[in-house]
């Protein structure tokens, strides 16, 4: 479908006029070949995190899989052509102690005054492997407890590694992980685990004794898994760049002494959800706000990547946990489709930044989830806003599966920073175009921020590279408004639970299969209505 007819349509899905607002002047230019320094992403780059207790919930068990969303997974796999890395940890990986003689997979009681939304004593039984075996195709981090350092706890740790590993074995198992954020181990709002003196050296000295005695472990149980190539961890699990634990002193005290470290691994939220002035324009739909929070990441990406070569600091740096705004999450704002196009820059940022890596987390009942994997009296069962911009970015990075043609993403720079767009380039050549646009537009009934006029229209002119002419297909990620927590496609397609379970259903009313035609000279024009994303495939 040509791009001057695509206002006539949106006015008719919407059932009301549009309000066209020409962008720019000039058009802008979108560089021939990748720029230097091009961020090229780790295969797989979208990936999620999901918190230690409530990973049964998502994955099910051998009895009762969740196929709700191993859907979810594979949709994304259909993209990238591998499935999302998993990681299984976060605060509650630090709570969990084993029980061999425990029956059931956790069992978790929940202290409001330390958090409300997961449980903070946990027991986990020789079961809660079995999540381990319900999705086709997924790889895994396992997260193990150090936060927790009594007899019982290190004892149930070593324990622990026969029946993990067990479950892992055959492909499974990508990475460990010890530790959940231990630079907050002694200033945790939620009560310290350890003493005011432990610094890093502490934790490093820390580190070593339990990563050597769960390769110890593993000898004996899985000694296919404790090689030299197979025995990796991500690490440090940060919760930051600047908490009571420095990352770059703790390579220096020699965290990485065994070589057995593959990732570096930090976590990033871009605020809290208590935090007084958050907003959904000014927080999350903001690309200064983004820039700003990874600029600390990038720092120390860089400042690691300058430690000594007998370190080995030089290895891919990831975001091993993030998501909007920390303590799970906001009603309004981190389940909107405002932070779905928020999600979208965020993780582009990322990946044009050379981070190559980033993991979503994800909780039962959490606010920023992407999906909610069973139903409970808090939270129904479904797919929610912020899972479609986790497809969006998948399907802008496409096939991941040959090392030899991964894409080279760039940042386009734009005026506002309510906008973002990035390009990739495979094999040199100029692949495909995202447009971001997040000016704020609320549509939702009965919400006191409605915006009672019609729905501007904004256009975007590129300057493409010579030989960049033809008809090129558009696809579209949309909902009625930033405010929107349903109704989101991609494409023209719904990834509804209700619908089907997950999978991709077509939907009649909205507009797909567009394409824009590009002459000689190389001139595109978009039109995206405000708070919607666009991305136009060349290859």
């Amino acid at each position: 479908m040509a791009i001057s007819s695509l206002l006539a349509l949106l006015a008719l899905e919407a059932g009301s006029s549009t309000a066209r607002s020409v962008h720019q002047p000039r058009a802008i230019p979108v560089p021939r070949v990748p720029t230097a320094g091009a961020g090229v992403p780790l295969q797989p780059f979208v990936s999620y995190s999901i918190e230690f207790s409530s990973f049964p919930d998502f994955a099910g068990d051998l009895s009762n899989p969740n196929t709700f969303s191993n859907n979810l997974l594979d949709n994304l796999g259909a993209f990238t052509g591998i499935k999302p890395l998993i990681r299984v940890g976060g605060n509650t990986q630090d709570y969990a102690v084993f029980n061999k003689s425990l029956d059931t997979a956790l069992v978790g009681i929940v202290d409001p005054a330390k958090s409300p939304d997961y449980p903070t004593t946990i027991t986990i039984g020789p079961k809660y492997f079995e999540s381990y075996l319900t999705w086709p195709d997924t790889k895994y981090v396992h997260g193990f407890n150090l936060g927790r350092n009594s007899t019982v706890a290190r004892q149930g740790l070593i324990d622990s590694v026969a029946y993990v590993c067990t479950a892992l074995e055959g492909g499974k198992l990508a990475f460990w992980e010890l530790g959940n954020e231990p630079d907050l181990f002694k200033t945790s709002a939620q009560g310290p685990v350890r003493p005011s003196t432990w610094n890093e050296q502490s934790y490093v000295d820390e580190w070593l004794y339990w990563t050597r005695a769960i390769r110890t472990a593993l000898e004996t149980a899985c000694p296919d898994l404790a090689t030299d190539e197979l025995y990796k961890f991500y690490a440090p699990s940060f919760a930051g760049t600047s908490n009571s634990l420095n990352p770059i002193t703790t390579f220096k005290d020699g965290l990485d002494k065994d070589e057995d470290v593959a990732i570096i691994s930090s976590h990033n939220y871009i605020s809290g959800a208590a935090v007084p002035g958050v907003t959904l324009q000014g927080t999350l739909m903001n690309h200064t706000s983004t820039v700003a929070s990874i600029a600390k990441q990038l720092n120390e990406s860089r400042l690691l990547a300058e430690l000594p070569e007998d370190l080995n600091p030089n290895l891919p740096f990831i975001l091993g946990e993030t998501n909007s705004l920390y303590n799970q999450g906001r009603p309004g704002l981190s389940n909107t489709f405002g932070a779905t196009l928020w999600g979208v820059d965020f993780n582009l940022w990322c990946v044009a930044n050379n981070i190559q890596r980033v993991h979503m987390h994800q909780g039962t009942n959490y606010r920023y989830q992407s999906w909610q994997p069973v139903e409970t009296n808090i939270t129904a069962k479904g797919t929610k806003a912020p899972y479609y911009g986790n497809v969006a970015v998948a399907a802008f990075l496409g096939d991941l599966t040959n090392s030899a043609r991964l894409p080279s993403v760039v940042n386009i720079p734009l005026p506002s920073e309510r906008e973002a767009a990035y390009v990739s380039y495979v094999a040199g050549k100029l692949a495909k175009l995202i447009v971001i646009q997040m000016d704020e537009y609320n549509a939702t009934a009965g919400n006191n921020y409605t915006n009672d006029y019609p729905r501007p229209v904004v256009q975007y002119d590129f300057q493409l590279p010579k030989g960049s002419h033809g008809e090129f297909s558009v696809q579209r990620l949309s909902a009625n408004g930033s405010d929107a927590i349903t109704g989101v496609t991609y494409d023209g397609y719904s990834y509804n639970y209700e619908l089907n379970d997950g999978l991709p259903e077509l939907q009649k009313n909205i507009t797909r299969g567009e394409t824009v035609k590009i002459g000689r000279r190389g001139k595109l024009s978009l039109e995206l209505p405000r708070s919607s994303a666009v991305i136009v495939c060349f290859q």
